[in-house]
């Protein structure tokens, strides 16, 4: 088994990501590439550009969408995905516990997969009791 990770980001947070997972992981069990939306892109064009990517992730298994803002322009594009035949599953609020968790657990299928990048991301968020 084998699913397709696409970082849906905005300028530079989805390389930033990447970069510390190898930092982590330093060989990743996953397939994992990122799109990141410029300020001033065409939305109709990152589309198109985020299709061919998601479709060259796509090895059977579907694409697990990690999205780092809902409702924000990169989400949007990523959940438009579906509609042009991709299949796959967008997780927001993306961050570095969301995509180790994901990287974990690379063997698991698409649906457990986005339950697993939801946990692991509210999980790496702790509040000191100072």
């Amino acid at each position: 088994m084998s699913v397709g990770v696409l970082l849906m980001t905005h300028e530079a947070v989805g390389q930033a990501l990447i970069s510390a997972a190898h930092h982590v992981l330093p060989k990743l069990p996953l397939q994992v590439e990122a799109v990141e939306v410029p300020p001033q892109a065409d939305p109709d064009v990152m589309r198109t550009l985020t299709a061919k990517h998601a479709r060259a992730l796509d090895q059977g298994d579907g694409v697990l969408v990690l999205a780092d803002l809902y409702g924000a322009t990169p989400c949007n594009i990523g959940l438009s995905l579906g509609a042009l035949g991709v299949r796959l599953r967008c997780v927001s609020g993306l961050n570095l516990p969301m995509l180790l968790r994901v990287l974990n657990y690379a063997e698991r299928p698409l649906d457990e997969l986005a339950e697993i990048a939801a946990s692991g991301g509210r999980g790496g968020i702790f509040i000191d009791h100072a």
